[in-house]
């Protein structure tokens, strides 16, 4: 069995700002979540069979908690921000496996699917679907574990990811602290640029293993004494960004690889359907079911 694990807000966005805008006759905007559904029918499509779909049900996370710039959720526009939550129950009507996070995040919930259903003898793949960047530190050829970019049709693999960021998945979490991630909201650390970070972690995979002294480097940097004495100055800065950038595993997601096997609409689905303008979405979906 494949199985495949979807970035639910993710998508929400990529087909906010890529599909037709789509006001319903009672004023909802609801082009996103059209675009989204008639995607993962597209994946039911061409063979999917096992999906699960991780979603953002509440922005703030305990990351916030962590560093008081994180991304909150404030910059989101109120037209895709009401679809949030619409996305979820239409999903969930049309038989998908929903994980909508509120302590953690969309990202902790792919990777604690993926590390977990990857252990399962019946999985032979488990392809997380996201760009995202963090996710990379979960991808395993050993236990089976892909990122996909479905708009690109782009699949890494662990050397996919080494050729990207320069360092291998163990060390993406490092990789980000030293870097910075400006989409989630924590600058990294001042000179450290992909160049340097993906260098030096190439050598020493883990901040910690880093000499704070240039003159113990066994490497050959620009700018190294000066990129030692900032990590030496901002060590603990640099450790909590990489436990902000880390994928926690214990986020809450169904028990079993199998559980998300779908197999038709709910009975919640006709109505669903009907209030977004989904018709044409649910013919496809009637087909599938026959």
């Amino acid at each position: 069995m494949n199985v495949h694990l979807i970035d639910g807000t993710y998508e929400l966005f990529r087909y906010y700002f890529a599909a037709p805008k789509h006001v319903t006759s009672s004023g909802q905007e609801v082009g996103a979540v059209r675009g989204v559904l008639g995607s993962m029918v597209q994946l039911l499509e061409q063979g999917a069979t096992h999906i699960g779909i991780a979603t953002d049900h509440v922005i703030p996370s305990f990351r916030n908690e962590l560093w008081d710039d994180y991304k909150d959720g404030s910059e989101i526009e109120e037209g895709i921000r009401s679809q949030f939550h619409l996305l979820e129950d239409v999903l969930t009507a049309a038989g998908f496996v929903v994980w909508p996070m509120i302590e953690f995040e969309a990202d902790d919930a792919l990777g604690a699917a993926a590390h977990l259903y990857a252990q399962d003898p019946a999985v032979d793949e488990v392809m997380i679907c996201t760009p995202d960047k963090d996710l990379g530190q979960c991808v395993s050829d050993e236990l089976g574990i892909v990122q996909y970019d479905r708009r690109k049709q782009v699949r890494y693999d662990e050397q996919g990811v080494r050729e990207k960021f320069g360092v291998g998945p163990a060390s993406i979490p490092d990789y980000l602290a030293l870097v910075g991630d400006a989409a989630d909201g924590f600058p990294g650390l001042s000179g450290w640029g992909a160049k340097s970070s993906s260098t030096v972690l190439d050598r020493y995979q883990k901040i910690e293993n880093i000499p704070l002294a240039a003159g113990q480097w066994d490497i050959t940097v620009r700018g190294g004494a000066k990129l030692a004495t900032t990590l030496a100055e901002n060590l603990d800065l640099a450790l909590l960004f990489r436990e902000i950038a880390t994928i926690r595993l214990d986020a809450p997601v169904s028990p079993s690889a199998e559980s998300l096997r779908w197999s038709g609409v709910t009975s919640d689905f006709g109505a669903l359907a009907d209030s977004i303008d989904a018709e044409r979405i649910a013919s496809r979906i009637e087909k599938l079911v026959r």
